[in-house]
């Protein structure tokens, strides 16, 4: 089990790493750029640039004369600097999202070749317990296990109360 879960992760590794080397250099900006404005350096740096900022053209600080004692330009500068961060992470989110949805599908993709090999799985047995005269054999659940799962009719099932809850 340990080979099989250990070539997994390799597998796993392998594909995140070659998915990095193909990020363009655009898409390694935005990432740069919103991993270091998630960061306390990032935070630390407005701390003493606004704090400053603020000191300055209250007239605490009297170092410097004030050159914006109505915080407009701090407001302005502020206000453009949100635009822009919030747009870098907008980027590095939808291609995260985009990322979870291939690992989603992945996922689904598994469960369904999965869900297919039980129902074969219970058929076989199901024919050798009937060979051996196991009485659980005769189970008329397994009759329902047999069958193979269509996922189009789960969804439908799924959408129909889903609309049903919402009606009430």
């Amino acid at each position: 089990m340990a080979s099989v879960v250990s070539r997994n992760i390799a597998a796993l590794l392998e594909r995140r790493q070659a998915e990095e080397r193909t990020k363009r250099t655009q898409e390694r900006v935005a990432d740069a750029i919103t991993t270091f404005t998630g960061s306390m350096p990032f935070v630390y740096i407005h701390l003493v640039l606004f704090g400053g900022w603020i000191l300055v053209n209250s007239g605490w600080l009297s170092i410097f004369p004030p050159f914006d004692p109505t915080f407009v330009m701090l407001a302005m500068f502020a206000s453009v600097e949100a635009i822009f961060l919030s747009t870098f992470v907008l980027i590095s989110q939808n291609r995260m999202q985009a990322s979870a949805d291939r690992r989603a599908e992945l996922n689904l993709h598994i469960d369904l070749l999965a869900e297919h090999e039980v129902t074969r799985i219970i058929t076989l047995l199901t024919a050798i317990g009937e060979k051996l005269g196991v009485d659980e054999s005769r189970n008329p659940e397994l009759d329902e296990l047999t069958k193979d799962v269509q996922p189009e009719k789960v969804l439908d099932t799924m959408d129909q109360v889903e609309q049903e809850n919402k009606e009430e």
